[in-house]
């Protein structure tokens, strides 16, 4: 037999593995749904629910300076959306009050003399006290209560006095100048959308076959092990590739997240995560032989560790060394940096080729263990 004959004939094999399997796929709703519905339905439900950005945060004003440039800072914070002055209180621990009975995040105090000092040049403060018990708020809160008042307190024309240098910094925010938490989140939550549903398709894959007696069926074909997990992952591939059709579509509808990189490179990498993921699932199908057991594993494996390691919420560089390590190995850190760098970024290869490789590199492995791991005989 010829090389070029051998050739046809696995191609053939595999053909009417994949044939068989997609058959499968069209006469079971519940993968359909899975693979196309649950994708959009979590991505709407996370990306609406997982968010850092905190608005309408109640604050209270203590103006004890009583002036013009007071009143003006009063109703800058007033007219911003993020923070909103509750009350306007005469002491400070009368917002203290209010602040213990959770009425109030921060209390802005604005001191006697504030607007004389402004207009002799010194140094005038104000107060800001905040609520700590919410770190995250606290955060926000004291962030937004700066940028209010920058845009609220005159500079005065007055020569400073000695000895006191006053610097004004321009400040630019590139691929996200307005602080979108969707921007962040939503490539992460793609990421882990995508990993749970491919894994959770392809754990079952096998394992339904040892469950209902049709592996007994595959073995009398002439089919390899390696042609039989290549022939299952096909239609998957496909319907994985649907569904980041999905995704990407409901993310830049929905939540505005812009795709400004090379397309091309974003189609390889969602490619090349695709079948990492689906390769893990398949060998999580074929090394339990129980959907069960299967999606239980399948869970565990791909949705704990991007939430916690993959740079989802925790930057990567922040971690402890051992957790970086275990990280980098892991496909969806790689694909959520270049998620954000080709969307955000607007990267292409040239940039995103360390993660791709990574991304090649463990789709290689996991499809070349799934297929060690076959056996074709019954334990």
């Amino acid at each position: 037999m010829s090389f070029w004959t051998s050739i046809v004939h696995v191609l053939l094999r595999v053909g009417a593995m994949a044939a068989k399997e997609a058959a499968h796929i069209r006469r079971d709703p519940q993968t359909l749904a899975m693979a196309l519905v649950m994708p959009v339905g979590l991505l709407l439900l996370f990306g609406y629910g997982v968010t850092f950005d905190l608005e309408h945060l109640p604050i209270v004003m203590v103006d004890q300076d009583h002036t013009a440039v007071s009143r003006g800072v009063v109703r800058n914070f007033a007219a911003s959306r993020e923070l909103i002055v509750s009350s306007e209180l005469e002491s400070v621990a009368a917002g203290e009050s209010l602040m213990r009975n959770c009425q109030a995040v921060a209390i802005v105090v604005i001191p006697e003399h504030f607007s004389r000092k402004l207009a002799r040049g010194e140094k005038a403060e104000m107060q800001l006290i905040v609520d700590g018990a919410d770190a995250s708020t606290a955060t926000q809160t004291i962030n937004k209560a700066d940028a209010i008042t920058n845009s609220a307190v005159p500079i005065p024309a007055a020569t400073p006095v000695a000895g006191v240098a006053r610097l004004i910094v321009d400040t630019w925010t590139l691929y996200n100048p307005a602080g979108r938490s969707a921007l962040l989140v939503v490539p992460g939550l793609i990421a882990l959308i995508l990993a749970m549903v491919c894994v959770l398709l392809t754990a079952l894959t096998v394992a339904r076959e040892w469950e209902r007696g049709s592996m007994e069926q595959l073995f009398t074909t002439p089919i390899r092990r390696g042609e039989l997990i290549l022939g299952k992952l096909l239609p998957y591939i496909a319907l994985g590739c649907m569904a980041v059709l999905l995704v990407l579509a409901v993310g830049a509808w929905v939540f505005e997240v812009p795709i400004r990189g090379s397309l091309p490179a974003l189609a390889t990498a969602s490619l090349l995560f695709l079948i990492g993921m689906l390769a893990q699932g398949l060998f999580v199908s074929v090394a339990t032989k129980n959907q069960m057991v299967a999606t239980e594993i399948g869970t565990m494996t791909s949705l704990l560790p991007i939430q916690l390691l993959a740079g989802f919420v925790f930057p990567v560089a922040n971690m402890p060394k051992p957790l970086q390590v275990i990280a980098q190995i892991m496909p969806a850190t790689h694909f959520i940096a270049s998620l954000r760098g080709i969307l955000l970024r607007g990267n292409g290869f040239a940039e995103q080729w360390p993660h791709m490789l990574a991304l090649l590199a463990f789709a290689f492995v996991m499809v070349l263990v799934s297929s060690a791991k076959f056996r074709r005989r019954l334990d």
